[in-house]
Parts: C-alpha cells; structure tokens; sequence
C-alpha cells in the first residue's frame, strides 16, 4: 500500500523549529547568554500556551467540562494560537474522535496502537487523514460559539501575530530581541508542542492503570508535571467530562 503523502508544512514546521531549538537555543545561549527576564518570558509564554491547550481546548471546549466567562475564552483562544496546535475547533473534531474510537487504528486520529512515533506526531507528518481533516460535524455546537468561530476564521493572522509579535515586543522592550524570539519564541514551541504530544504518545504507553485497563490511557506523574496534570490520562480516559485530572491533590 502506498503511504500518503507528506504534509509540508507540517513536515517543515516541526524540522526547523526542532533543529533551531536543539542548535541554535543552546549557541545563542552560549555565546550570549540568557537572562532572568528572557527565562521569566519563556516561563509565561509556556504556561500561557499549555493551559489554553489543557483548560481551553481540551476541557473546556472539546468535552464541555466547564463553563468559562467568554473573557477567559478569548484569553485561551489567543494562547491556542500561541500554541500552534490548530484551531481550537479543529483541536477539538480530532480530540472527540480520539475519545469515541481510542486504540481504532483506522478511527483515532492519533491511534497508540500504530506506536509511538504515529501517535506523537507522525499522525500531523503525512495525509493519514485527508478523508476526515475539516469534517467538523462532531463539533457542530462550537461552530455557535463566537470565539471559537472567530479563532477558526481568523487562525493564521493570530498564530502569526501571537508566535512572532509577542516573542518580538517582549525583545524590544528588554532589548535583545533575537534572544527573546530563540527562548519565549522558538524553544517555548517546541517544549509545548512535545510536552503536549506526549500525552498523545507516552501517556498512552508508560505508567499505571488504576481505573481502567479496556484502553491504553495511563496515569503518569512525571508527565503531570510537565503538562498541568494531563499526564493523569488513565483517569481522564474514563472520567473524560470530569474537569478535574485526578481524585486527589
């Protein structure tokens, strides 16, 4: 069977950002250092980032966990578009699907059963899914949500303008803005892009099941950490409406 073909754009992305973070973060970084504000901004960026994704995307809008005053809304629909992980109503199609058919090699958008790589990002490398990118008729009831429309129409301009503007006038107000771009621009991507992909992949591989073992899902500690709690996915897999990542604190 032939495979499909390559996403370019997808493909071009995550290879040159991956190679700026791994060659040129640490040369920059060596040659002229990184301050305290310059790691204060990679640290807010980050946060700001991976909760849109966890608390916007994810549980607000892909499975209604909560209801959140639209200010908080357009809060995370900018930082989705700071994420760069698609629009939040995009995000939320592939999310539901992963849900109702987890572990479906043909219907989980990003299945752990095709292994690692597949699900980490090999699933956004190449047209796996050219018949089903842009069905949206599982997310007909964000389609009436006015941020989450406006992000969708508009999610080109605000990705531009959140991953190069903010980066670049957080590095005009401190005064190197080559440094902020490389640390709260690039490597703040990369680092939510991963973090954020490893619960698509190693959350789906290593840790414990406590609460269900009829799919892959685990619950993992270390990955929480690094993903608000998210890597808590055993839990979530069954209590998937719970707004909560555990039982416990």
């Amino acid at each position: 069977m032939a495979r499909p073909p390559i996403i370019l754009t997808n493909t071009l992305l995550f290879s040159l950002s991956g190679i700026v973070a791994l060659i040129v973060v640490p040369w920059y970084g060596m040659s002229h250092g990184y301050d305290f504000w310059q790691w204060a901004s990679f640290l807010l960026l980050f946060c700001l980032s991976g909760l849109s994704i966890t608390a916007g995307y994810h549980r607000l809008w892909s499975h209604k966990a909560y209801k959140a005053h639209p200010a908080l809304q357009w809060l995370f629909a900018i930082g989705g578009a700071l994420a760069l992980q698609n629009s939040a109503l995009h995000w939320s199609a592939d999310h539901r699907r992963h849900h109702r058919h987890v572990d479906d090699n043909d219907k989980d958008p990003y299945s752990a059963g095709r292994g690692f790589w597949y699900s980490h990002i090999g699933w956004m490398l190449r047209e796996h899914q050219g018949d089903r990118y842009g069905d949206y008729s599982n997310v007909r009831d964000l389609q009436n949500n006015p941020v989450v429309a406006f992000q969708h129409r508009h999610y080109l301009t605000l990705a531009l303008a959140a991953n190069l503007g903010l980066p670049l006038l957080l590095g005009l107000w401190h005064g190197d803005m080559l440094g902020m771009l490389l640390l709260a621009g690039v490597l703040r991507m990369v680092m939510t892009h991963h973090t954020t992909f490893f619960i698509n992949s190693l959350a789906h591989i290593w840790g414990s099941q406590p609460y269900t073992d009829r799919n892959t899902a685990r619950d993992n500690g270390i990955l929480a950490f690094f993903t608000f709690g998210e890597g808590y996915h055993n839990f979530h897999h069954l209590f998937e409406n719970d707004y909560r990542n555990g039982i416990h604190w």
